[in-house]
């Protein structure tokens, strides 16, 4: 019998399983602290109403926590797929591409929402560096730090090129100078800040330090390709 096969398989599963377990713990976190609000969104969302529901932060959470169980079947039939084509880490390849998508979609949905004199007041933007930081309060700060932490915990386990932390850094800071951009073209009537940026990194960072021990590096996970044969010596 070969012991260290069997021995294997336990840890591959656990590495499977605490992705998953720590992103439904945040996400029950997340819903404990804020359930009165998102009780008071519930109806609007029950009855399909955009006001109230859609154009709402609450509403828009609520949506996302009552959507997670979907997200799960989603995973299941992409690494169903991708091992039947044989591919090597298929569970963590579909696993992160789900919570990418469904844990920073919702995020950009609420920061890109128009303000009250959308259309009609300028763009505003503030360039000084920690301005604006003092002001965001805890909950600003905390939702600044959310917006691509999904990103910066997945994209490094599905992406090898981007398992390092200069790499996330560099992307949380891209996406968020998009974002920002967008707010200030469309006159959204939001303030494009360059703290905004800052945290907007950062937490993406920290999401990315927080996966370290499951990031997709090409020295632990074996390539897709086939290896060639050796030819026959003599």
């Amino acid at each position: 019998m070969n012991h260290s096969a069997s021995s294997s398989v336990p840890p591959r599963r656990t590495r499977r399983i605490v992705p998953v377990g720590l992103a439904f713990l945040g996400l029950a976190g997340v819903a404990f602290v804020v359930r009165r609000p998102l009780m008071m969104s519930a109806p609007m969302c029950m009855a399909g109403r955009w006001h109230g529901c859609f154009d709402t932060f609450n509403g828009v959470l609520l949506i996302t926590l009552a959507t997670l169980p979907l997200a799960a079947p989603v995973a299941w039939a992409l690494a169903r797929r991708r091992r039947a084509a044989g591919v090597a880490s298929a569970w963590r390849t579909s696993l992160a591409e789900v919570g990418m998508v469904h844990g920073t979609v919702p995020f950009l949905w609420m920061t890109m929402m128009p303000g009250s004199g959308a259309g009609v007041v300028p763009g505003r933007v503030s360039l000084v560096p920690l301005r604006d930081l003092v002001t965001m309060g805890p909950v600003g700060l905390a939702g600044n730090l959310l917006i691509f932490a999904a990103l910066g915990f997945f994209a490094p386990m599905r992406f090898a090129a981007l398992a390092s932390v200069p790499r996330i850094l560099a992307l949380g800071a891209g996406c968020s100078v998009l974002v920002e951009t967008a707010q200030y073209v469309l006159r959204l009537d939001r303030v494009s800040s360059v703290d905004d940026v800052l945290v907007n990194a950062a937490g993406a960072v920290l999401a990315a330090l927080a996966s370290r021990r499951w990031w997709r590096t090409t020295a632990t996970v074996p390539s897709d390709r086939p290896r060639p044969t050796p030819a026959p010596a003599g």
